[in-house]
């Protein structure tokens, strides 16, 4: 399982799952688009590079994610697909492509407000990485 919906009463909120951190980032991109968007009526094929710096995993994330509403929100871009790289010691960065492209009103689900810190995590378990994030609609 990449990612799942978990209920909630005001928000939008799921957790993530990866073998790698890399993984966990990728699969987070994948459930904000489909939190947010239709992915079938998504327009065009395009590419967009991302890079964010985090103190730890969890901030990391956090940073990938505000990127990803950054882009919803400015360039009406959506990203389908990801491939990321996790780097460093100390301060870490993300360096990734996103794939996707522009959101029209039609393939708005809902529109995203902010990543929040209510409940936010990012752990190792049983091996691999998981994530709980809610998102304000």
């Amino acid at each position: 399982m990449k990612y799942r919906f978990i209920d909630h009463t005001a928000d939008i909120a799921f957790e993530v799952f990866g073998s790698s951190i890399e993984e966990l980032i990728e699969n987070a991109t994948l459930a904000f688009c489909e939190a947010f968007a239709y992915s079938e009526k998504i327009e065009g094929e395009v590419e967009r590079e991302v890079e964010v710096e985090g103190d730890a995993e969890d901030m990391l994330l956090y940073h990938w994610l505000n990127e990803l509403l950054y882009l919803f929100d400015t360039e009406f871009f959506a990203a389908k697909q990801a491939k990321a790289i996790v780097e460093g010691d100390g301060m870490l960065k993300a360096r990734g492509v996103l794939k996707g492209g522009k959101l029209t009103p039609e393939a708005v689900k809902v529109e995203p407000k902010a990543i929040t810190l209510h409940n936010y995590r990012v752990e190792k378990r049983n091996g691999g990485w998981y994530a709980f994030v809610v998102v304000d609609i």
